[in-house]
Formats: C-alpha cells, structure tokens, sequence
C-alpha cells in the first residue's frame, strides 16, 4: 500500500496552500479553513504574496522562504498560474499535491495544452497530483478535510472516489443527517495524473474503510480497472454510478471534466465482470454502501421482516421478493416463541407485524434476538422502531391531557432509552437494517446509525440495501477472478489477415471470416467454396444434402435480402438453380459457399467490438432474424475467464432459452462459453480486427455451430475502430 501515491497525500505531516487569504468568501481561504478547523493536526503553511499572517497562521511570500518542504500542497489560484510555482515546491523538495483549480483541459484545446505543461513539470520534479479541477480529499481517520464545508461526523466506513467534487463535499450535511461517515473520500477531477482507479486501489487495501462507493463520468483505462476492482470486490464491496452511458451525460461529464465516457452496455459488462455493484442514483449509492460498509455478510437469501405496520412491512417483502430475496414463512415452533411477545391481534408468520404496538422491547430487542436464534433467518429489516420523534410529534394533542411544563420533560418520562437495544442489534451475527419515517430527531434513528446499523427514510430503501447484501454475497462466492492466459497466435489466421490488408481489404470474406474462427477451435459449419455450378454441386454431394448456397464475397458482407443466399436445396438441380440465380443477384461472378443445412430451434449472436479506453470487448445475445429488434446482449471485456464467459450466458434476458426448452436438450454451456473466450483471445492476439460478428449461432440438439461470420480489419494506420 505504501507505493500507493495516496499513502503520502492522504497522511501529509504538513500541508501548504496557496491562494487561501483572508477574505471568507474566496474559495481558497474557505478550503484553507477546513483544515485548520476539522481538527488536522500536522504543520500548516499560508503560502500568499501580500499577507504576513492568514488567519493568525505566518504567512510566506514564496514556497522558497518555507522553514520545511511541506509533504502537501493545496492550490486554489488561477490556472497560468499554477504551473511555476509548482515547480518551486517540487525545487523544495514537496512531493504531493491537489490542485483544486479549474480551467484546464475541460475548457478546450488551450487548456489541454496547460494541462500538458503541468504534467510535465510535476513529473520532472516527482509529484504526484490530484486534480486539477477537483474538490480535494477527506481522510477522517486523522481529522485531515480540505473541502469547502465543515465536516462535523464522526469517522466511518464508507469509502469514497468521485469524479464529482460535489459529492464528497456538499452533501456532507445530507449525509451527516443520514448518518453516513466517510472513512476517506477524494475528488479526482480532470485525473491528469492520480486518478479514480488509484483512489480506489488505496481505499481497497485501507483498513478503515469496510466499503468503496465511485461516482464515475468516463474511464481512461477499463482494462486496469477491472484487474484492481477484481482485487478488491472478492474480499471487499465495491458499489458504482455511472452516469456517462447517454448522448447528454457524457457530454455533461466532457465539459466537467473531460471525462471519457463510454456507451451504458459497456459499463454494465465491465461492473458485472469486475464484482461491482451497480446502482443508479447517488441516494443509492450512498444508502447501500453504508449497508455495505458496516454490516455482517449476508450468508443466505432468508430474510425475516418486522414492523409495527402492515404497509411497509408489505413494501419490504415485496421488494425483497422481486430481488430474489425470500421472505419465508416461520415454522410454528418459531411463530409460537413470537406469538409470546406480541399482541394476539399480531402476525408471527412473516412479516412479524405488530400493527402498531410501541413496545420498543418486544421489536428492537426480543424478538430480533429469537429470530437471531432460531436458524430460520440470515438477514432482518425492521420499520417502526422510534421513540423520541414518534412522541414529540404527538406532544402538542397529549400535552393537553397531561399538562407537562416542557415537551423536554415529556420526552424524559416516556422516552426509553435505546443504546442497550443497538449495541445489542450489532451483535446479532447477522445483517440489520431499519425503515423508519422519523430521522436523528428520533433517539432510535441516531442512535442506531451512530451504532452502524443503516437507517432508511423508506421501506423499498431498507430492502434494497439488503438486496445489495445478497448481491455481494454472490460476488463474494465467485471468489478471486483468474488471470487469463493467452493461447499461442495462430500463423495461418494471421497470414489470411495480413494478405488481406496487404491486398486494401478491410472486410473479410465469409470463408476466410470462418477459416480463422476453426483456426481458434470455434466450431463452425462444414463447407466448401465453389467456384462453378459443377464444382457446387459436387461439394454438395460430399457434404450431403440438404445444403445451403450463399455468395461468398468481401463486397457483400451483409446477405440477408439480397438474393445470395438459398436455404434447404434437397438436390442437383435445385443447386445448380441457385448457383446461377446467386451470380445474377451479385451482379457479377463471384465465389459460392455450399454448407451443410443446420436446424436448430435455439439461434444465438456472439462478437467482438471496440470502445476507445476498453480495447475489445465480447458481445453474446439472442440471435437471428430479432437480434435488432430485442438488442437483447450482453458485453465483457477480453480476455474472458470460463466463469466471465459462463455469466454472459445467464445474463440475457432469454438466458431460460439456454436450458431445456419446448422438448429441445439444454445447451452445452461449455462449448458456448468457449466460442465466447476464444472470440476474445482471437481479438487480442490479432490487434488488426476491428470487429466479429457471429450470427446466427445456431443450437443444434445440444451443441453450438456458427452458420454465418464476419470479421472486419482496421485500416492500416489507425487504431481506433467502429461500434456497432
């Protein structure tokens, strides 16, 4: 962890900056203010070139007139700027740096170019940054806070990295009245130098942190991030938005910071096959990774409900239940230990509903300690435990019947108090979260966040953070993902490449598309190109019918309605039909395929594609004459491990279709799942493929063969490619 550049920055033993004043509200002097006053107990170094003293701190005219080098520098100052006097810390010997200022490369080609020249003074001089054009960094475990608002909460759990500064640092009173603490949190920025995946590397190997959330606009390099999430999420959870997927998101994150975004498909492939929880709005983000960060594993899918009435505990087993969580129903030996703390108007079946009953015993305590007990549960949620809030409310109606002095006095005679209850539920063994409508103005809603134990404004919100305990569960299961290994390159695959490209074509013919997916072991159908109506109806002969006739040329690589393809011929004559009906459509003579005709009820897609900062990915769906109308696929990166490949195949929405299906044998997931990793392999070991495209797959019985393919070459001296 110590070659992590985050070690230093996020520890400093003392820190400078440079654009605090002392006007309150300039941005710098703001940010200069929360370091002084959160509690950060390292030397602290105005750096300004007029005042003698910022906030009764000695202030330096220049880095140079520094008693020390200081282990941080903090830059809040125009941009042009910035770059020489980074370069007088880096003389002095400072190492680390957050350069809050904006005006870089997210403003246009000028600001790249600046960006340019800070990278390469920071590198000259061993810098490493944060930033530009980010909000700064919070590490709670020493009080350290450079943001613009105050932050008041205790030290947490919960892990942060951000491509937004907004969310680690205006919503810290949102988050403080929720009861979420951040154990350490940065904003990256334009991530010209320390980024993201770095963030996320540190927070993955730092011990206070139980959880990682990411704000993600755009990824540099989905490649790393998969190997360090990979690292991560089998021993440590890891939840992400994504935000970049949509025509206006990534232009929105482009103008913030630059960021690189991605079509939405490809974040949702990368996510699944790193172990990362995906969520959709920032509120969950927040909400499940708190759960995350501080609850036991959830060990199984039996959750048991409580709640002292019947509408939310209806909403949480519904939610639970669409989630693939099970609500059960208790045996009777366990619904008669509870029948005994209830009221006999309550349910002890599942949910325990109390139905309004405020015994805050019976809910916050016993009866979670039964269920605890019984075997029958490995994770509870529980709505209605309140107190202080519940009875402060009703204070103005009661108060006229009991005619107590205060509603402070009130509050103390019929308020109960809680902590025994918590410290009680945190040793439960098992996952706890609440619902309650009443937030830290109800004693058992502070109290119990204060404990850990995640408190939610909604029931549905209460079930999804148990959700996102099953779901990491099952990441959790899948264990460490294996480093694939590359087979050997194939010479005559990339002899039928080059001589391609050697010739100006950049789309491969359907028979050498196939002749170099055989090469890699994918089955593909048994055919022979044929030159003359003679020679296709001798190959016919050989292959035996029926058969199928298509044209076989570069210049038409898409067939489907045009005539170059005849299905099921039963004969000689209906050959030498086709034949020549298919040198008419084409126009001129062209070679044809005779291929053996293969049924099968099940047709499927596979192929490769390429995204700038992803490199290949695999794509498998439905396939067949609906692949454009469904767009049901499902996309990994390459290489693919058997179990990435395996996943994909669940994935789909049509995944049942892979299983025993309408008297058709289930599929051999092996042998699909291979064509799926070698397609991946192929793309890799021959960097001059722009894209596969492989469909129909057709299921024949039980086993996969690739009827029709097309592999398109990148033109010679680019590197990019096209998405499909």
């Amino acid at each position: 962890m110590n070659n992590n550049p985050l070690e230093l920055l996020m520890n400093p033993r003392s820190i400078a900056t440079v654009g605090a004043g002392n006007n309150p509200m300039k941005m710098g002097t703001i940010q200069a203010l929360s370091i002084v006053m959160d509690g950060y107990k390292g030397n602290f170094y105005p750096v300004h070139p007029n005042d003698d003293q910022i906030f009764g701190y000695k202030a330096y005219r220049s880095p140079l007139e520094l008693p020390e080098a200081p282990d941080l520098v903090m830059f809040v100052l125009p941009a042009p700027l910035v770059i020489p006097i980074l370069e007088d810390f880096g003389k002095i010997g400072t190492r680390r740096a957050i350069i809050i200022t904006a005006g870089f490369r997210e403003t246009g080609e000028e600001g790249k170019r600046l960006e340019e020249q800070l990278k390469e003074t920071a590198s000259r001089y061993g810098i490493r940054f944060l930033g530009p054009n980010c909000m700064g960094i919070i590490n709670t475990e020493i009080s350290l806070n450079v943001t613009v608002l105050p932050l008041e909460a205790k030290p947490g759990r919960l892990g942060m990295a951000s491509q937004s500064g907004t969310y680690i640092t205006q919503t810290l009173p949102y988050l403080e009245k929720r009861g979420i603490r951040f154990s350490k949190a940065a904003s990256v920025g334009n991530e010209a130098d320390i980024g993201l995946i770095d963030v996320m590397e540190y927070l993955g190997d730092d011990e206070q942190t139980g959880a990682i959330a990411l704000y993600i606009e755009g990824l540099k390099d989905a490649n790393r991030f998969l190997e360090v999430a990979g690292r991560i999420t089998p021993r440590k959870p890891v939840v992400a938005q994504y935000v970049g997927g949509s025509d206006a998101g990534a232009r929105a994150g482009s103008s913030h910071t630059g960021a690189l975004a991605g079509p939405d498909y490809l974040y949702e492939g990368l996510f699944k096959q790193a172990g990362v929880i995906r969520v959709d709005t920032i509120e969950e983000l927040y909400n499940q990774g708190w759960a995350l960060a501080n609850q036991p594993p959830l060990r199984g899918r039996r959750i048991a409900v409580l709640t002292n009435s019947g509408g939310p505990g209806t909403a949480i087993s519904h939610t639970c239940s669409e989630g693939g969580l099970d609500v059960p129903r208790f045996s009777e030996t366990l619904q008669g230990e509870i029948k005994k703390v209830i009221p006999d108007y309550g349910s002890a079946s599942n949910p325990v509903d109390l139905t309004f009953h405020m015994d805050t015993e019976a809910i916050g305590a016993t009866i979670p300690r039964i269920l605890a007990e019984s075997g029958e549960v490995d994770g509870l949620i529980v709505h209605g435990l309140m107190s202080s809030g519940f009875i402060g409310a009703i204070y103005p109606h009661v108060n006229r019947l009991l005619g107590f002095e205060s509603k402070e006095d009130f509050l103390e005679h019929f308020s109960p108090d809680p902590t025994e209850q918590a410290a009680m539920s945190k040793g439960l063994g098992m996952p706890m979260v609440i619902s309650s409508f009443f937030g830290r103005e109800d004693d058992y809603t502070r109290t119990y966040q204060d404990c850990g134990i995640p408190v939610f404004d909604a029931p549905e919100k209460a079930a999804l953070a148990m959700l996102a305990l099953y779901r990491y569960n099952k990441i959790r299961e899948g264990g460490y993902r294996d480093n694939p290994v590359l087979p050997l390159c194939n010479e005559s695959a990339a002899a039928t490449i080059s001589n391609a490209l050697n010739g100006g074509s950049t789309v491969l013919d359907e028979y050498q598309s196939k002749q170099i997916l055989a090469a890699y072991g994918i089955p593909v159908v048994r055919e022979i190109l044929a030159e003359s109506p003679g020679q296709a109806v001798k190959a016919a002969a050989q292959i035996g019918y029926p058969v199928v006739l298509k044209g076989c040329s570069a210049r038409f690589a898409h067939k489907t309605g045009k005539g170059l393809i005849y299905l099921n011929l039963e004969n000689e004559e209906a050959v030498r039909q086709a034949y020549d009906a298919i040198i008419d459509a084409a126009g001129m003579k062209i070679p044809v395929l005779v291929a053996e005709m293969v049924r099968g009820g099940r047709e499927m897609m596979a192929g490769v594609i390429e995204h700038p900062g992803f490199g290949p990915c695999v794509m498998f769906g439905l396939g067949g004459i609906f692949a454009e109308v469904l767009k049901d696929r499902v996309f990994r990166l390459a290489p693919l491990t058997e179990a990435d490949a395996l996943a994909m195949l669940e994935d789909i929405r049509a995944g049942k279709m892979l299983g025993s299906f309408r008297g058709l044998p289930a599929v051999e997931r092996s042998a699909l799942a291979g064509i799926l990793k070698e397609l991946g392999n192929l793309a890799l070991l021959h960097p001059e493929i722009a894209e596969i495209d492989l469909n129909p797959i057709i299921i024949s019985e039980a086993k996969p063969v690739v009827v029709d393919a097309l592999v398109v070459l990148k033109q010679q001296g680019l590197s990019g490619s096209q998405d499909k």
